[in-house]
């Protein structure tokens, strides 16, 4: 059983930047391909950036390439989302997850566990 809770959404003008951690219970956090996916209104909740347990693999989605970038400290059971040149339509809840054991990735049904989400909202 692991346990996540996700902090350091908020409010930011355009162009801006905000750094979203996950801090999960457990010591086995390491064993856990970790994800970050987001939800806007009206909309699926999709993947956003994904690491494997010891941080030698990252995957993102293709949106988010070179503007997001996932990590973590598995000394600390935390996985971080550092989100630069932030977008109005970036804006949406942003949950992580941590996958025991799946190739896919991408897709929401490989993880086991959620965070409850933090909200992100970007202005114009």
């Amino acid at each position: 059983q692991v346990q996540l809770v996700e902090s350091g959404g908020g409010l930011v003008q355009a162009g801006g930047s905000l750094r979203l951690s996950c801090v999960g219970s457990g010591r086995t956090f390491s064993m856990y391909f970790m994800g970050w996916f987001r939800q806007a209104p009206g909309k699926e909740r999709e993947f956003v950036a994904g690491i494997s347990g010891v941080g030698s693999i990252t995957v993102y989605a293709d949106s988010e390439k070179g503007r997001f970038t996932i990590s973590r400290d598995n000394a600390k059971n935390t996985v971080y989302l550092q989100m630069n040149t932030l977008k109005p339509e970036d804006t949406a809840v942003y949950y992580c997850a941590a996958a025991a054991a799946s190739s896919d990735y991408g897709n929401r049904r490989s993880y086991d566990y959620w965070g409850q989400g933090t909200q992100v909202t970007v202005s114009s």
